[in-house]
């Protein structure tokens, strides 16, 4: 096992992704990324999940009858599938190489974990020619967004000094042994130019939710719900995007 995978395997074996989806931040990104991947979905259609994760979003559109391969890097991460649903088609490999799939394989592709581990360029753009062949309609691409990581890490958390050395001078993160690599809107309109990909839509999948933990979690329904609606009305807006935590980029040929 590479020393890459050994930590992320260590990450993903302590870290409950199920239970930052049932949380309330959590709810509006998995609320908001399922209601956009229903709006482009058809009957009958084949998905892929590219980095299925604990396969949250793979188990619940299967449930619905969907025909759903799950892609899985991390060994624990499939057993966590495995164990919720025995019958789901799951495949361990890396986003970075898609060789056992054919070309246009399936209608569509959702990659919400893949681009968030890969740090060197080559890498990214290997995943996103990879999910480009075998997608034939629209991949769904998540990104963690660079200014949300500083504003939540550097001066939220009081750890700038900690981390200062992997800022540069334009506060973008630097830190090639870290876990994850953080974008900025031109870094994702690059890559999509050099893998000849087209953003249909974009969106906050979270929008502030990440740095109103404990305010959502102390609303009562009824605002909670306002907070929802005002999110998904909102959550496209580009004076927005590069603030949220996470976005989705929507994604054809």
């Amino acid at each position: 096992m590479s020393d890459f995978k050994e930590k992320l395997t260590d990450f993903y074996n302590k870290f409950n992704e199920d239970k930052r989806l049932l949380r309330r931040h959590g709810q509006v990104e998995y609320l908001t990324s399922l209601k956009y991947i229903h709006e482009y979905l058809r009957p009958k259609d084949k998905i892929i999940d590219i980095g299925a994760g604990s396969g949250r979003y793979a188990l619940a559109l299967k449930a619905e009858g969907y025909d759903v391969t799950a892609l899985e890097y991390v060994r624990p991460n499939i057993g966590k599938i495995r164990a919720k649903d025995k019958q789901i088609r799951i495949i361990e490999g890396s986003a970075t190489d898609m060789s056992m799939f054919d070309d246009d394989e399936f209608d569509v592709g959702i990659m919400f974990g893949p681009m968030y581990h890969l740090y060197e360029k080559s890498d990214r753009i290997k995943a996103l020619n990879e999910a480009k062949r075998i997608c034939r309609r629209y991949l769904f691409v998540t990104y963690i967004m660079n200014e949300y990581s500083v504003i939540e890490y550097a001066f939220k958390d009081d750890m700038y000094k900690q981390i200062k050395d992997k800022l540069d001078e334009n506060y973008h993160i630097n830190d090639p042994d870290a876990l994850f690599f953080q974008y900025r809107i031109e870094d994702i309109d690059e890559l999509n130019e050099i893998c000849g990909l087209r953003s249909v839509r974009r969106f906050a999948s979270d929008g502030p939710s990440d740095y109103m933990r404990s305010t959502l979690n102390r609303m009562d329904d009824e605002t909670f719900a306002a907070f929802l609606d005002f999110h998904l009305k909102t959550c496209e807006r580009k004076e927005l995007l590069g603030a949220s935590s996470h976005i989705v980029d929507i994604l054809t040929k």
